[in-house]
């Protein structure tokens, strides 16, 4: 995700440098939803290294260690969300006017949240409610 920042939708201006979207809308959606999932991915990757390096000790199996696998969770789903928003709204971007390719596209980049959510749901209200409502 962190080179699509430098290699935009559309590409730039030979003169200027400046991306061709840059007043679009869309392009703005864009480059939010690619910094968010470049920080939120970054930062799962870097707690669930360090869940995995780490050592503990038997009361941080009780409550540092789920909050930090709890808060891994959130991030690495947040980072799946903000990563096909960027995607779906640089193919809106590239397709206008091609509605039909567009929602088919998009249809199938939802595909990965579907799985993922009530893959990990029943295993994150677990931890949440062990660690968080049962203080």
């Amino acid at each position: 995700m962190f080179a699509a920042a430098f290699t935009v939708p559309g590409g730039n201006n030979q003169v200027s440098g400046i991306p061709l979207f840059l007043k679009d809308q869309t392009f703005n959606v864009f480059i939010i939803a690619d910094a968010i999932s470049l920080f939120t991915s970054s930062t799962s990757v870097l707690l669930f290294i360090g869940i995995l390096t780490g050592r503990y000790a038997e009361k941080d199996f009780l409550k540092s260690l789920p909050l930090r696998f709890l808060f891994g969770l959130i991030t690495l789903f947040l980072s799946v969300v903000s990563m096909i928003v960027a995607f779906c709204a640089s193919l809106a971007m590239l397709l206008k006017g091609h509605h039909g390719v567009i929602i088919t596209a998009m249809s199938f980049a939802c595909v990965p949240v579907v799985v993922l959510v009530p893959s990990q749901m029943r295993l994150f209200i677990e931890i949440f409610k062990s660690t968080i409502l049962f203080d």
